[in-house]
């Protein structure tokens, strides 16, 4: 199964980027703990991890991926409450999406509270710093009916 991870704006500044909300962790750390669960795990499952501080390409690399990626995995960050082009890319590839966010966006400020992404989303992980990224990879793996290498 093909997943493609995308990291939203700012997530490029995480350890130094509001560490009290964000945590300390870097977004390379995070994207070596997905590369470690995925080594370690059962499932056939290839990662393609791509970080963008623009909607535009944001939606270019969803589209650009719409022949190989079997499910999503998108922390869309502040266009999570912004972005109708985001939303409508994800509605276009047709494949699940799994939105998570490090912190819990519902206990931040009202306008966190919205997610256009949201509604186009097989499910959202939020509130759990950098573990919420393999709950939600753990989440996506489910909804893709894994095959094992054993079988």
């Amino acid at each position: 199964m093909n997943i493609l991870v995308l990291h939203g704006p700012n997530l490029h500044l995480l350890g130094k980027r509001q560490p009290e909300i964000y945590g300390h962790q870097t977004l390379n750390d995070i994207n070596s703990a997905l590369d470690q669960f995925v080594a370690s795990s059962p499932h056939d499952v290839v990662l393609k991890i791509l970080q963008s501080n623009h909607e535009g390409e944001i939606v270019s690399i969803i589209g650009d991926h719409i022949e190989w990626v079997d499910g999503i995995l998108i922390n869309p960050a502040a266009y999570t409450h912004t972005s109708i082009a985001i939303r409508d890319a994800l509605s276009t590839v047709a494949v699940p999406v799994v939105e998570v966010h490090l912190s819990n966006i519902y206990s931040r400020e009202e306008f966190r509270h919205h997610s256009y992404i949201s509604g186009v989303a097989a499910g959202v992980v939020s509130g759990f710093g950098a573990y919420t990224y393999i709950l939600g990879l753990e989440a996506m793996i489910h909804i893709l009916g894994p095959k094992t290498n054993e079988t």
